[in-house]
């Protein structure tokens, strides 16, 4: 029987998840067929009843804004998304004769390989952009990097709830600071991560284009589309390392694309996965 997975959000149609994720089962030979499919937070529970009833689904990847609403839709949740209250995939597993919808965290993982592979070994003075589910994971990879301090910047300190529950899950400093505040501290970083939709730091951009110097570190914009956004762009003319959106996107794919389809996912299955979205082969 063909098994089936998707990836689910609100909006959904820019997605670069389908070509990853169909470029992988092509060349791994299994019969896994992977769409996108839009479901808000309200419509979500809906959605999850049809799933449980049909054994042809194997897994789901979740992205934003249902992060967090997915977490009270499993049956279980395992590693960094059970520390955290935030997950990014549902993994369908037999259990006897029954299914067990099983949420994991792969976006912690995603973060570190990406900014791994651009280069980035030591343990990072770090700022994250964003209070939401995505700089959860990023605070989680932080941590991980071996820091023991972050400073979150968001548009609204009151709505930095997720943040803070990761800081204190993963036992990391955190300090939760306005957006305005950023641009010394994002200029003076080792790594940036902004979990911002698009467009929402061009502001803080501008304000670092004017400060020479700024760009010295790594940053990782999990926003690709479009690409490059103001931030990347500034960052790069300042001779900064940029990690585009679809390199953590990428990494964070490969770790569920083992758990859909209990394959390994070698170089060759990455390199597919890279030619899949335009980016440049791995050069391990």
């Amino acid at each position: 029987m063909s098994r089936r997975a998707a990836v689910l959000g609100h909006p959904i149609s820019h997605s670069k998840s389908p070509a990853m994720h169909s470029a992988a089962y092509a060349k791994l030979g299994v019969d896994i067929g992977y769409s996108a499919i839009d479901v808000t937070v309200e419509s979500l529970p809906a959605f999850m009843e049809t799933v449980r009833g049909d054994g042809s689904w194997c897994g789901l990847s979740v992205t934003m804004p249902l992060k967090t609403a997915m977490v009270a839709e499993v049956d279980e949740v395992r590693g960094a998304a059970a520390h955290l209250g935030v997950l990014n995939t549902v993994a369908f597993e037999l259990d006897g004769g029954s299914v067990r919808r099983v949420g994991y965290n792969t976006d912690v993982a995603g973060i570190i390989e990406a900014v791994r592979y651009a280069g980035l070994a030591t343990t990072p003075h770090a700022a994250i952009l964003g209070g939401g589910g995505t700089s959860a994971a990023a605070i989680a990879a932080v941590q991980e990097m071996g820091a023991g301090h972050v400073d979150v910047f968001v548009r609204d300190v009151s709505r930095a709830v997720e943040a803070q529950a990761a800081a204190a899950a993963v036992g990391i400093s955190l300090a939760v600071r306005p957006l305005t505040e950023a641009s010394t501290a994002v200029a003076a970083s080792d790594l940036v991560i902004s979990t911002f939709p698009p467009r929402a730091a061009d502001a803080l951009a501008d304000e670092l284009a004017d400060q020479p110097g700024t760009g010295g570190g790594v940053l990782l914009d999990v926003a690709y589309d479009p690409w490059p956004s103001r931030l990347a762009e500034v960052w790069h003319g300042h001779g900064g390392a940029v990690v585009p959106g679809l390199e953590m996107l990428m990494y964070q794919a490969a770790e569920q694309i083992r758990l859909f389809s209990g394959c390994d996912v070698d170089a060759a299955v990455i390199d597919v996965m890279c030619d899949s979205v335009g980016l440049p082969r791995r050069v391990f």
